[in-house]
C-alpha cells in the first residue's frame, strides 16, 4: 500500500512538472505565433521573409521537448491502445499534437511546398496548449484518485497498541502483538479492549458504535463476547482471548475495506469511447483524400496539405477542456452546498444509482438518544415522573441517565441529590430521596419489587414497537409513570427519503440493531425494506448480493462499522459528522449532515453529465463537420481549399463553445433546498 501511494504521488509531480514545462512554453510561442494580438510587438519584432522563419524555427525547438516530454504519455497510451487494437483519447490527442507538429515542420522546412502561401502557417501553439490542457486534466484525475492508504492506516489505529494480561499471576502490560488465545485479560473502566474474547468474570457497559453501530453501550457479563477496538465504559472486567492478531473481527473489517476498494473498476471514459470510433474514422478520412487527390493527379504538396488539414481539423482541442472543466464547476458545486465529491468517478456514477441503502444509527437517526415521551399515571404529572427519574440517575454515567437529565434541565426541573444510589445490573437502579424509594428501570425491576404494571401494558408495548427504550417510574411501591428513550430521526431524513422515492430510487435500511428498532424507524421515514441484525462483516455481503443482481448500489453511513459496506458499493457516501474512517472509504461526503444532500449529490451528477455530453458535442461538432470540407470536398465546385488557419479558427471556437457551456453552470439550482 505504502509503494502504490508514493507512486501516485510520484505520477502526480512528474505530471505537474511536465505542464508547468508546457504552460512555460506556450506562452512565448503564442506570442510569436500571433504577434498582432500583442500590441507593439509586430513594431518591435517585424516578422517578415526570413526573419519569420527563423523566428518559427526557434519555436519549433522550443516545442519539441514539450511534444516529446510533456506529452509522452499520450504517445505510449496511443501505443498501448493499438496493441490492444484499440484507440483512445491517448490516440485522438497523440495524433492531434503530431499533425500540427509535423504541418509547422513542413511550412518552416520547406516552404515552396505549399501551392498557397497562406497555407504556410505553423501551429506549434495547438501543440503546446493541447498538450498543457490534457496533462494538467490528468494531474488533477491523480490527485483526486482513491485514498484507500489513509483508510486503512486510520483503521489500524483504532487496535489498541497494548493489553494487560495476566502471566504468572501477575498482571502485566504487553504489546498486542504479543497477546495469544487463551490469555485471560484485564479491563479497567475507559481502557480499548486489545483483542476479541468472552468474559469469563465482572460485568461492564462497552461502547460498541464503532463496530456494531449501535449508540447505547452495551452491558457484558460472564458468558458475553466481546470485541476488540471497543471501549469499556464503567466497570472492570476479566475475558479470555478467543481471536487475535489477524482473526479479530477488528482485522476483517480492516481486510475487507483493502479487498473491496481495490476491486472497484474505474469508469470507461465517455470520451474514450467517442475516440474508439472517431479516431479511426480520422485517418481513414485522412489517408483516402490523400491518394484520391494523388490519384486525380493533384501532386503531392498538394495531397498532403489535404490530409493534414483532414488531421488538424480533428484535432480535439477543446477536448481537454470538455470533461475537466465541466467536473471541476460539478465539483465547485457540490462543496458550495456541502457536498464532497472525491474524484471525478464519483461525481459521474452518482446519477447512474438506482438502489441507495442506508445505514441507521447516526445517519437516518442522530446517534444519541433523548427522551421521547412522558406519560404519567393517577394523580403524577409529567414534570414529577420525570424529576424523580432524574434524581435515581442523577449519579449514573449511562447514556439513557444522560437523555433524561438532558431533557429534566431542559425543562429547568430542580434535581436533588438522592441519598443513595445502586446501580441492578439489567435491570436498572434504585435510588432514596426523602425518605422515598425511587425505582427506575425495566419490568424485572418492578417484579423484584412487587410493583403492578398490568395496566401500563399496552401503553410499554406500543412505545416499544416504535423502537423505543421505556423505563418504568415509580416511587414507594407505587407506578407513577413511564419515560421513554430513542435515537430519534435526524430533522430531514423523511423529506431525502421522500425525495429519493419520487426519483425512482430503491431505499433499504441496513442495520446492525435489532428488527423491531429498525423497522420501526423504517416506517417513521417511509422505507419499505430492512434488512436488520446485519454485524459489521456481513454488510459488505448484503451489497454484494445486491450488486449480483445487477443493481448500480450506493451505501449512505457514518460509523467505522459501515466502511467495509462503502468500499464494496458503487458509490459510498459518508456522512461528515461521521467517522473519519467512514469520511476516508467513502466517494462522497456530505458535510453538512444533511441527508438532503445525496438527493442533491444524485441530481448535481445528472446535471454535471449532461453538460459534459454537451461539452463533447461542441468540442467534436466544427471538427467533425469540417473535416469533409478539409478533405477537399467543396474543391472541385468553388475551388475552395480549408485552410489549417481556418481548421485552428475551428478549434478555437469549439474550445471557446465549451467553456461558455461550462460557465453556465453556476446558475444551478438543486432539486431540494
Amino acid at each position: 500500500k505504502k509503494a502504490e501511494e508514493a507512486a501516485r504521488q510520484e505520477e502526480y509531480r512528474t505530471l505537474m512538472r511536465k505542464f508547468w514545462f508546457a504552460a512555460a512554453v506556450s506562452i512565448p510561442v503564442m506570442a510569436l505565433s500571433y504577434p498582432d494580438l500583442i500590441p507593439g510587438l509586430r513594431e518591435w519584432m517585424p516578422m517578415g521573409g526570413e526573419t519569420r522563419r527563423i523566428v518559427w524555427a526557434m519555436l519549433g525547438v522550443l516545442s519539441l521537448p514539450v511534444m516529446l516530454w510533456s506529452g509522452s504519455q499520450f504517445f505510449t497510451g496511443m501505443w498501448d491502445a493499438l496493441k490492444h487494437r484499440a484507440a483512445n483519447m491517448h490516440t485522438l490527442i497523440a495524433i492531434g499534437i503530431s499533425a500540427a507538429f509535423l504541418y509547422s515542420v513542413v511550412a518552416v522546412a520547406v516552404p515552396g511546398i505549399f501551392p498557397d502561401p497562406a497555407l504556410a502557417e505553423v501551429f506549434w501553439d495547438v501543440t503546446d496548449i493541447v498538450v498543457a490542457l490534457v496533462v494538467l486534466g490528468l494531474a488533477l484525475e491523480i490527485k483526486a484518485k482513491g485514498r484507500t492508504s489513509e483508510a486503512i492506516k486510520k483503521l489500524i489505529g483504532l487496535q489498541a497498541k497494548t493489553a494487560r494480561v495476566v502471566r504468572d499471576g501477575k498482571e502485566v502490560d504487553v504489546p498486542v502483538e504479543e497477546v495469544v488465545a487463551n490469555d485471560i485479560m484485564v479491563v479497567r473502566p475507559g481502557d480499548k479492549l486489545a483483542v476479541d474474547g468472552e468474559v469469563i468474570e465482572g460485568s461492564s457497559a462497552i461502547d460498541e458504535s464503532m463496530i456494531t453501530g449501535e449508540s447505547m453501550p452495551v452491558e457484558k457479563h460472564v458468558g458475553d463476547e466481546v470485541i476488540g477496538g471497543t471501549l469499556n465504559k464503567t466497570g472492570s472486567f476479566k475475558f479470555r482471548a478467543t481471536k487475535v492478531g489477524k482473526d479479530t473481527v477488528l482485522a476483517n473489517i480492516i481486510r475487507m475495506v483493502e479487498e473491496a476498494q481495490g476491486s472497484k473498476a474505474p469508469i470507461q471514459r465517455l470520451a474514450d469511447t467517442i475516440s474508439s470510433y472517431f479516431v479511426p474514422a480520422v485517418v481513414i478520412i485522412g489517408v483516402l483524400s490523400f491518394f484520391a487527390w494523388y490519384l486525380l493527379g493533384m501532386g503531392f504538396a498538394f495531397s498532403l496539405t489535404i490530409f493534414i488539414a483532414v488531421l488538424i481539423i480533428a484535432c480535439p482541442c477543446a477536448l481537454g477542456l470538455a470533461t475537466p472543466t465541466a467536473i471541476m464547476v460539478g465539483t465547485g458545486l457540490g462543496a458550495k452546498h456541502g457536498i464532497l465529491f472525491k474524484s471525478a468517478e464519483s461525481l459521474q456514477l452518482a446519477g447512474k444509482i438506482g438502489t441507495i441503502v442506508f445505514d441507521k444509527t447516526g445517519t437516518l437517526t442522530k446517534g444519541k438518544p433523548e427522551v421521547t415521551d412522558i406519560i404519567a399515571f393517577e394523580s403524577s404529572k409529567e414534570d414529577d415522573v420525570l424529576r424523580y427519574a432524574a434524581i435515581a440517575e442523577k449519579r449514573s454515567e449511562h447514556p439513557l441517565a444522560e437523555a433524561i437529565m438532558g431533557n429534566a434541565q431542559g425543562r429547568k426541573l430542580r434535581i436533588d441529590e438522592p441519598k443513595r444510589f445502586n446501580s441492578i445490573t439489567g435491570k436498572g437502579v434504585e435510588a432514596f430521596h426523602n425518605n422515598k424509594k425511587i425505582l427506575l428501570g425495566n419490568r424485572k425491576l418492578m417484579l423484584d419489587n412487587k410493583i403492578g404494571f398490568k395496566d401500563a401494558e399496552n401503553k410499554i408495548q406500543r412505545l416499544e414497537e416504535e423502537g423505543k427504550t421505556v423505563m418504568l417510574v415509580a416511587v414507594d411501591k407505587e407506578l407513577i409513570g413511564l419515560v421513554a428513550v430513542a435515537d430519534t430521526l435526524k430533522e430531514n431524513s423523511k423529506e431525502a427519503i421522500k425525495k429519493l422515492s419520487e426519483m425512482g430510487k430503491e431505499i433499504i435500511l441496513l442495520t446492525g440493531d435489532n428488527e423491531r428498532t429498525g423497522k420501526a424507524i423504517a416506517r417513521q421515514v417511509g422505507i419499505g425494506r430492512v434488512l436488520a441484525e446485519v454485524l459489521p462483516h456481513d454488510k459488505a455481503g448484503e451489497i454484494k448480493k445486491l450488486q449480483k443482481e445487477n443493481k448500480k448500489v450506493a451505501m449512505v453511513g457514518d460509523g467505522i462499522n459501515d466502511a467495509p459496506a462503502l468500499a464494496q458499493a458503487d458509490l459510498g457516501i459518508a456522512i461528515g459528522s461521521g467517522t473519519d474512517i467512514a469520511i476516508e472509504t467513502g466517494d462522497i461526503v456530505l458535510i453538512k449532515n444533511d441527508l438532503r444532500d445525496v438527493v442533491t449529490s444524485i441530481h448535481l451528477s445528472r446535471y454535471t453529465l449532461r453538460k459534459i455530453k454537451q461539452n463533447l458535442f461542441w468540442a467534436f461538432i466544427y471538427n467533425t463537420a469540417g473535416i469533409p470540407i478539409a478533405a477537399g470536398i467543396l474543391y472541385p465546385f468553388t475551388g475552395f481549399l480549408l485552410s489549417p488557419i481556418i481548421a485552428g479558427m475551428a478549434m478555437a471556437f469549439s474550445s471557446v463553445s465549451v467553456v461558455g457551456n461550462t460557465l453556465l453552470m453556476r446558475f444551478y439550482k438543486p432539486a431540494i433546498q
